[in-house]
């Protein structure tokens, strides 16, 4: 193995904590990954990964190799990139899943068209996952986030509504107001960050007010929340963007369009202490892109 891949390779091995994983990402096997690592720190004479059972983390030693080995792999990178050189690997984005499906995956054949030599590996997920141990380069998320050392780059502001079916409210009646929801029910969502059901928000003259109404189905997913709301088991709410087509059809109703909830900041997140490679810093500037023509779009 080459020298250039062999620090590619340990990288990606304390990003992952693991050499299974990290040979997995570059196609390499376990043994030659173990092999590889061996001979770098055979070469430089100290020892570079603790290794246990469970996980691997770099030394002392080894911490300070991998942050000049990133700073060497994104010069090369950009050097490549300045004398004509095709931008060129994989950029690997966690999301949520809906945001996904509607916003980048339609867009993505112009981003491939614009990057030929770009792959990108998508996941979906709700939690803030550990960038570095998981491999991941940045991270799409909605609503208030937890103090961290990553860079936040605002995207927009995802507009709430509150809905329920025609069926539910013809069972239950149209609240008029936050204060007139005796005999309602929600569609409780178990937030995945505090494991704590959300409650109902509405913004009022006097600020924001949450409610906490009974609810007989508890969720976890906000597929599940809307599909639930959907087939009548109570009030739920999410982004605007959610309900268009159910809100067109009639299939939802918007209610207390006067007490709309919070609306959710999105928000693109990537590490602070890693420099962005030009393949990452690319995506992370069409996806603004993509996004701020998305929220011109969708702005009440």
């Amino acid at each position: 193995m080459d020298r250039l891949t062999s620090l590619t390779l340990f990288m990606r091995v304390v990003e992952r904590g693991s050499f299974t994983a990290a040979a997995h990402d570059l196609s390499v096997s376990r043994p030659a990954a173990t092999a590889a690592i061996q001979a770098l720190e055979q070469r430089l004479g100290t020892r570079l990964l603790q290794r246990s059972t469970r996980h691997v983390q770099p030394t002392e030693e080894g911490l300070l190799y991998y942050q000049r080995c990133q700073s060497i792999l994104t010069a090369l990178e950009e050097a490549d990139s300045m004398i004509g050189g095709a931008l060129s690997g994989t950029i690997r984005v966690d999301t949520v899943g809906h945001l996904a499906r509607t916003i980048l995956l339609p867009a993505l054949p112009d981003f491939f068209s614009r990057y030929p030599g770009l792959n990108v590996h998508l996941g979906e997920g709700e939690r803030l996952v550990n960038l570095l141990r998981e491999g991941v380069d940045c991270v799409i998320r909605g609503g208030p986030l937890p103090d961290s050392d990553m860079i936040v780059r605002p995207l927009g502001v995802l507009h709430e509504v509150t809905v329920a079916s025609p069926a539910y409210l013809a069972q239950h009646g149209i609240p008029a107001s936050p204060d007139d929801l005796d005999g309602h029910q929600m569609i409780a969502f178990l937030s995945s960050r505090t494991r704590q059901v959300l409650p109902l928000e509405f913004t009022t003259r006097n600020g924001l007010v949450e409610r906490l109404i009974p609810a007989r189905l508890l969720v976890s997913g906000a597929e599940t929340c809307v599909e639930a709301a959907r087939l009548g088991l109570g009030l739920a709410q999410a982004p605007r963007y959610r309900f268009e087509e159910d809100l067109v059809t009639g299939g939802l109703v918007e209610v207390l369009s006067d007490y709309p909830p919070a609306p959710t900041p999105l928000s693109l997140l990537y590490p602070s202490n890693r420099q962005l490679a030009p393949r990452v810093r690319v995506f992370m500037d069409w996806a603004r892109e993509l996004f701020s023509e998305f929220f011109r779009q969708h702005t009440p």
